[in-house]
């Protein structure tokens, strides 16, 4: 597949990264903004603009399958895939940075006045974030939360705290509520899939997959006891803070937000009807002390300046927050916010990047989610008919891999070893992202 970004930014590096082994890669931007990280990578870069129609055709735009345009400038991203539709086949990605952009683009290609001149993919990664720490939010304790199936069926992530019973156990001697699986296992940082002779030991971050209604059994026997989120303070009011905050507000928790600026306070509280809106500083420890931050179930950091956010998430642990969710820029900053102690990071680029990862995915097998900062991947596969009526144990898997869920029809399974699978049957199949190659090449149709 021959794929041309516009915008050599982190994503354009991102991206060019993740798909240049097996993808014809062109990268389109001024000479100056080329770094070191793309001088490693098997790619070509064009010097120029991609509104402008000759560095399209430089580009070789007739010939391309996608175009994703990134830069950081929404204007541009915009007028620059609409230039390449004119040549045609071409599947233009556009990155935003303002929901009335996204609105807008959607609108017009869903409107009745809809031609062939439209962009096909809109990516705002701003709400992709502010719908992950969502889900994440809502599951007291989870690490990660990711919804299947229309929400019947989940995956959570889940730390072993020094307090658990199952420390010291071997997976199969953990008695795991039914309906659920353990797929993933992450130990210093590495992920790999576990067996039942595994043994859990503390700080291993355990991932499961199940019926929704058996993992929160599951939560609350072996992770928390029967809790819910009450409390939440969000610190930094921009676009993903208000969001988070108008959507929390729908479940009745109570929110506090505190925003730096006057301004966007005034807004927040214009937009906001049950959350406290506070004009402060929250990398002000006297501040928080005295707005009793202390006190809330989750701690949420999501300005737009990562050596902010981490302070202010080392602030609120240190005043006594149990759980605290920071929004982090630069995805390589991940490990490390992770490793000083801040309980969950997360970036919306890389929740972008995993968009733009399944956008480009075989008809057949789609990636749900990834987890451990692309560790992992979740896949839902398509059974093909080859592969009807056998067991699962039967399945001779060319790399590991787990079998998570199986949905047929409107049921869901939570499969074992003598499961029987049919021709129609989706596969919820949870493998490394390594061993991810082998496990779609396994069920591709011959």
């Amino acid at each position: 597949m021959k794929i041309i970004i516009y915008g050599a930014t982190e994503i354009g590096c991102l991206l060019a990264t993740e798909f240049f082994e097996d993808h014809d890669i062109t990268i389109i931007d001024k000479e100056e903004n080329r770094t070191d990280e793309f001088n490693k990578l098997d790619i070509s870069f064009i010097q120029g603009n991609a509104s402008n129609i000759d560095v399209l055709k430089n580009a070789d735009i007739k010939n391309a399958d996608i175009f994703i345009a990134c830069t950081a400038v929404d204007e541009a991203n915009i007028v620059a895939c609409l230039s390449a539709k004119k040549f045609g086949g071409v599947r233009t990605i556009c990155f935003v940075s303002r929901e009335e952009y996204k609105k807008t683009l959607n609108f017009e290609k869903n409107s009745e006045n809809f031609c062939d001149f439209f962009i096909d993919y809109i990516i705002w990664p701003e709400e992709l974030l502010t719908q992950e720490i969502f889900r994440i939010v809502t599951v007291a304790h989870a690490l990660d939360v990711e919804n299947f199936a229309d929400g019947r069926a989940r995956l959570l992530e889940y730390k072993v705290q020094p307090y658990l019973p199952i420390i010291g156990k071997k997976v199969k001697d953990c008695g795991f509520t039914q309906n659920t699986l353990m797929v993933g296992l992450t130990r210093n940082g590495e992920l790999f899939i576990p067996n039942g002779d595994t043994e859990i030991q503390e700080d291993d971050k355990l991932i499961f997959m199940g019926t929704s209604h058996s993992l929160d059994i599951l939560a609350g026997t072996f992770f928390h006891e029967k809790e819910i989120v009450k409390s939440v303070a969000i610190i930094g009011g921009g676009n993903v803070g208000m969001m988070l905050a108008k959507t929390l507000e729908k479940l009745k928790i109570k929110i506090k937000i505190i925003e730096k600026d006057y301004d966007r306070c005034q807004v927040l509280a214009e937009e906001l009807s049950n959350t406290l809106v506070i004009n402060g500083d929250g990398t002000n420890l006297k501040l928080l002390d005295e707005e009793e931050i202390g006190g809330a179930d989750v701690v949420i950091s999501v300005t737009n300046n990562d050596e902010r956010n981490l302070l202010c998430s080392l602030l609120a642990k240190q005043l006594g927050v149990k759980r605290v969710i920071t929004r982090v820029a630069k995805v390589l900053n991940i490990p490390l916010f992770e490793k000083v102690g801040i309980d969950i990071a997360v970036s919306p680029k890389t929740s972008a990047i995993n968009e733009v990862r399944n956008d480009l995915q075989e008809n057949d097998v789609d990636i749900l989610a990834t987890v451990e900062q692309g560790q992992g991947e979740v896949l839902e596969i398509n059974l093909d008919p080859n592969f009807d009526g056998k067991k699962i144990m039967e399945l001779k898997f060319p790399a590991n891999a787990i079998i998570g869920v199986v949905i047929r029809k409107n049921n869901i399974i939570i499969p074992k070893g003598d499961t029987v699978i049919n021709t129609n049957d989706i596969l919820i199949i949870f493998t490394t992202a390594e061993n991810a190659p082998e496990i779609k090449e396994f069920f591709k149709v011959k």
